[in-house]
């Protein structure tokens, strides 16, 4: 093996390993979202963070100004379930799909 060759199997090797690193801590991100959803309880509506959202899991009981602004539609949700999903304002918890709140953006 010449030295190019050692040198470029070392730089490929340091590339490689480099970005298995970076990329370690979001295997569990990428993996099984769906399990670990379903390990996660309903958020509450009388959790104090949803107090301050005006969180509804029933949109109907909202303040909405929409009738087709739900957390299903929402950027926020960060699922594609029909029932329920996590929301990026309650980590650790579900929120209804067809919920609804004060911070509702829409989808892009």
């Amino acid at each position: 093996m010449s030295d190019h060759t050692a040198d470029d199997s070392r730089r490929r090797f340091i590339k490689l390993t480099a970005i298995g690193l970076a990329a370690a801590p979001f295997a569990n991100v990428l993996s099984s979202g769906a399990a670990r959803a379903a390990e996660l309880e309903m958020l509450d509506e009388s959790d104090p963070m949803a107090v301050a959202l005006k969180y509804k899991a029933d949109a109907t009981e909202s303040e909405r100004q929409d009738d087709t602004h739900l957390c299903s539609n929402c950027n926020l949700y960060t699922s594609t379930d029909e029932e329920a999903g996590p929301c990026t304002l309650f980590p650790g918890k579900l929120v209804a799909a067809d919920g609804w709140c004060v911070a509702w953006v829409k989808k892009a």
